[in-house]
């Protein structure tokens, strides 16, 4: 029986969760999981995200091939365009490292995954910089609720290398922009405190740059070392 979690708690342990085991997510935490991202708001309260979610089946499979094929190429090209084999990515203990290593198991295991999900915005109009707001709540509310349920996801971008493709075999329509890659699954491994940079780091009182001296991290927050210094 899933152990019941606070909204907060949920919040500040819902980690990017990229190993899964070699097991099935039942229908009815897919249901439940799904309705919980449907609940989320979208603009003009249109409702006009849907969610494609493959398990079993030929669909399925060749899905998760496709985006496998996608992701290994695209994952090469970053892997040497930016650092991870060279400077700390070298380092096997450095997060870089550390991130590298999680990145090749995840792809290599991509044709597997229990879950992949395709969460999709129905235009209404020409793309703008905002229409995301009417989709990415909801891809938040889907992790959320995976973690309730002791399930866990990743949101990635990895069919943007296999876009054409994909809509092909899944006769995503005209019209749909198909917003991530989100894949799900029973952790290997648990979920737990998520670490960021300090509170301070994120939130300015007035001016930029100046936190406010209340901006303080709850008793016991590990931080990380890893992203960009505050500027």
């Amino acid at each position: 029986m899933a152990t019941e979690l606070s909204v907060l708690d949920a919040i500040a342990t819902t980690r990017s969760i990229r190993r899964y085991r070699d097991e099935s997510v039942p229908d009815e935490v897919l249901a439940e999981i799904c309705f919980a991202a449907s609940r989320a708001p979208t603009g003009s309260n249109r409702q006009n995200f849907r969610l494609i979610v493959l398990t079993n089946g030929p669909e399925a499979s060749a899905a998760k091939k496709l985006i496998a094929s996608g992701a290994q190429a695209a994952w090469s090209a970053k892997r040497r365009t930016d650092g991870y084999e060279s400077g700390s990515g070298v380092d096997e203990d450095s997060p870089k490292a550390r991130m590298a290593r999680s990145m090749d198991t995840y792809i290599e295991n991509l044709p597997t995954v229990p879950a992949l999900i395709f969460p999709c915005l129905i235009r209404h109009r020409a793309p703008t910089p905002t229409e995301g707001a009417s989709v990415y709540p909801a891809m938040q509310n889907l992790l959320l609720a995976a973690r309730a349920r002791g399930y866990g996801g990743v949101v990635t971008m990895w069919h943007m290398a296999v876009e054409q493709e994909l809509a092909e075999l899944l006769e995503i329509p005209d019209g749909v922009f198909v917003a991530a890659t989100v894949t799900l699954g029973k952790p290997v491994g648990n979920h737990g405190p998520v670490r960021r940079q300090p509170l301070a780091h994120f939130v300015y009182d007035g001016k930029w740059g100046d936190s406010p001296a209340w901006a303080i991290d709850p008793p016991g927050t590990r931080h990380t070392s890893a992203g960009p210094r505050k500027n």
